[in-house]
């Protein structure tokens, strides 16, 4: 038993003198590494063709190291983090678009329903290459932000390079007080049987918007089946995703996020009651479509409980917190990942549709005359 004891003893210590030497190694590489960071910054001052602000240079080095990490982590200087504390009081006028990094440019994730952006013509998918004649490549997702904010009623003007187009393609747009009004509801089709339900984000109110003009829909009409358009729909809140995936479910997992900490990691899970009592359901999904409207649309078709319709979502399936730093500024930093029912991650990939169907033409917009994704939705339930 003594020389059990003994041995047990012998490899916990040599357990010990690995991890310390691990652990020493990993300490002597990090601080090789800092002192080859001071070295380059010093060359760059006494070498660089032109003078350099090295507060800039330290904050550009800041916003490398969480852009690294993936597109949605970055650095906030003061006066971004302040901005960004001034538009939620309104003082500022914006586009209505969500904006994304993809290998260093700035993608536009969805311009919102009728807001500046939208009525321009900016679409899902483009990306914004100069905003008033300045160069966007090399800026971060903040410094990007910061140019397109200005005063109510005042102009901008985006260049944009879109798939398919040769030619870049500029735009006049007038900043407005963005007011997104989350829900449209209305009867469609020949025989006035089908409810479509439009929904522009999740925002705090949108859940019950949604649920009462069903409960309308339920109460007076005889529908067939039900439309929900999440096209172009850049997401919002992940309460409001939960609680319309359990409006249309019975029970089941609707989503879990995973992250480092133990608080991050948690599941959700759907109560009894499926708000339209089993009656066929489509969603319409695109590029556009992102993070809740991509947990909404994944979760159903998980469970098989949705037909899911149109073109493969943007794939941003992960949670930013705004953390404040010392200095005044923040930082946006993702601290947990989504998974659909299935374990399947939402990050990248994106939820692909049952039925992919392209939009078509140039003249195409939603819940229009020229909405083939739309017509294709009706003609399915139709049938």
């Amino acid at each position: 038993m003594k020389k059990i004891n003994t041995i047990i003893m012998l490899a916990v210590f040599n357990v010990l003198i690995i991890t310390s030497h691990i652990h020493a190694k990993n300490s002597n590489e990090l601080y090789e590494k800092i002192d080859l960071f001071s070295e380059v910054l010093e060359t760059i001052k006494k070498e660089y063709v032109d003078e350099v602000d090295q507060a800039e240079v330290m904050d550009s080095a800041i916003n490398g190291v969480l852009q690294s990490l993936d597109p949605y982590s970055a650095y906030m200087s003061p006066k971004s983090f302040k901005g960004m504390q001034t538009d939620t009081k309104g003082e500022f006028g914006g586009l209505g678009i969500e904006i994304g990094m993809e290998s260093g440019v700035i993608k536009v994730i969805a311009p919102i329903d009728d807001t500046p952006a939208s009525n321009a013509g900016i679409k899902s998918g483009d990306y914004i290459v100069k905003i008033n004649s300045e160069q966007v490549q090399g800026k971060s997702l903040t410094e990007a932000v910061e140019l397109m904010r200005g005063p109510i009623g005042s102009e901008i003007n985006l260049t944009v390079r879109r798939k398919n187009v040769k030619k870049p393609l500029d735009f006049k747009i007038k900043r407005a007080v963005i007011e997104v009004k989350s829900v449209v509801a209305k009867i469609i089709g020949e025989e006035k049987k089908i409810g479509y339900l439009r929904l522009k984000s999740f925002n705090e109110n949108s859940n019950e918007q949604l649920s009462k003009k069903i409960n309308n829909f339920e109460k007076n009409n005889k529908l067939n089946g039900y439309i929900l358009d999440l096209r172009n729909n850049p997401g919002g809140l992940l309460t409001q995703a939960i609680s319309i995936t359990d409006f249309f479910l019975n029970d089941g997992e609707i989503v879990s996020t995973k992250g480092r900490k133990i608080s991050e990691t948690r599941r959700f899970f759907s109560k009894k009651g499926d708000g339209i009592n089993g009656k066929p359901l489509i969603i319409i999904i695109n590029n556009g479509s992102a993070s809740a409207s991509e947990i909404v649309s994944g979760a159903l078709k998980d469970h098989k409980r949705a037909i899911i319709l149109g073109e493969r979502t943007y794939g941003k399936g992960s949670v930013q917190s705004i953390i404040p730093l010392k200095n005044g500024g923040g930082i946006r930093l993702t601290i947990s990942k989504y998974y659909l029912p299935s374990g399947k991650s939402i990050s990248e990939i994106g939820v692909l549709p049952d039925i992919f169907v392209e939009e078509i033409g140039d003249n195409f917009k939603i819940n229009s005359k020229t909405d083939n994704q739309l017509k294709y939705a009706v003609n399915l339930l139709k049938s």
